[in-house]
């Protein structure tokens, strides 16, 4: 079965929940600059993999999980 739309995608689930977690864990971080940083960087997963999902090729779609 092919996947249809990308919340299907056991990652982008996953990745929502790491968001969940960082949000909760950080709420009461009084440093707020990383307090920021952390929660955009965790929302940034799954946005990553909601963009790659629409590209149009194998390559380009790649490029959205290379993680250095």
């Amino acid at each position: 079965m092919a996947v249809k739309k990308f919340e299907d995608l056991l990652v982008w689930q996953k990745s929502q929940d790491l968001a969940v977690a960082v949000y909760s864990a950080f709420k009461d971080n009084k440093d707020f600059s990383f307090r920021d940083q952390i929660k955009r960087a965790s929302v940034s997963i799954s946005n990553n993999v909601a963009e790659g999902f629409d590209r149009n090729s194998n390559a380009d779609f790649s490029r959205f999980y290379i993680f250095l």
